[in-house]
Parts: C-alpha cells; structure tokens; sequence
C-alpha cells in the first residue's frame, strides 16, 4: 500500500534572496564606486594632515567602511546580508543627515569636509540619496 507523504511547500523564504538583479546592479555599481572614493579620500587625507581635521577624516574613513561593508552585502545576497545591509543603509542615511547638517549649521567644527558634509554636496548629494534607494530596493528584495 502506497504511503501518503506530503511534499514540503516551497516558499519565497526558502529561495535566496538575490540583490544583484535590476537595480541592485545600479546600487552594487554606485556602492563600489563610492568605496573607492572615500576610501581614497579618507587615506589621503589621514596621510596628508591628519592633524588639521581628524573628525573630518575620520569620518570619510567611517563612510567608506561604511560603503565597503554595503557593496559586499549585496554581491553576496541572501537574507541574512539583505537585513545587514538595510541595517547599514539607516545607519549611512542618519550619519549623512548628522554630519550635512552639522556642516551646514557650524561650518567651522569641520575644517576640511568628509564624503557626508553638506549632506554629499561635493559628491553630487550621492551620499544622502544612495541610502534611501538602497532602503527602497531592499525592502522590495524582501525573501
């Protein structure tokens, strides 16, 4: 006599999630451009003169980590990166928001300007509204 089994449903939950399809091909490419960027910046300012502004070159230092870590989530998919990098995409968006409005309202606390002052101004406000579109598509990659 034939057993009855009932197959496993397969759920959108069990499917990886992939990052990298549509636009999260535009965010992996700004991301990485980014990285570069600041990673850029932040060393050769840090070697320059430090001295002169540390928390204006720390803190491009910070975005690029920042950026490095989102870039890698990304490429590498899944839920478990998809979380971590909407976790990291707030966290951008609120340092953004800090330090562009803190450069806006006491331009003499930062001497030199980081990847964030002025909310990205000097990277064409890349910076303010990578993290939102990185929000909006992650949310929507949802597994």
């Amino acid at each position: 006599m034939g057993r009855l089994t009932m197959a496993e449903p397969t759920t959108d939950a069990k499917r990886p999630v992939k990052l990298v399809t549509g636009p999260g091909l535009l965010l992996v490419w700004l991301y990485g451009v980014m990285s570069v960027g600041a990673v850029s910046r932040s060393v050769y300012q840090i070697l320059d003169d430090f001295g002169s502004a540390p928390l204006a070159h720390v803190l491009s230092a910070v975005a690029a980590v920042v950026y490095a870590f989102i870039t890698y989530t990304l490429v590498r998919g899944g839920e478990t990166a998809r979380k971590a990098a909407l976790v990291c995409c707030a966290a951008e968006l609120a340092g953004v928001l800090i330090v562009g409005t803190w450069t806006v309202l006491d331009p003499s606390a930062f001497p030199d300007s980081t990847v964030w002052s002025e909310y990205g101004m000097g990277y064409v406000f890349i910076p303010v509204l990578l993290p939102v579109t990185g929000m909006l598509w992650l949310r929507r990659a949802r597994g």
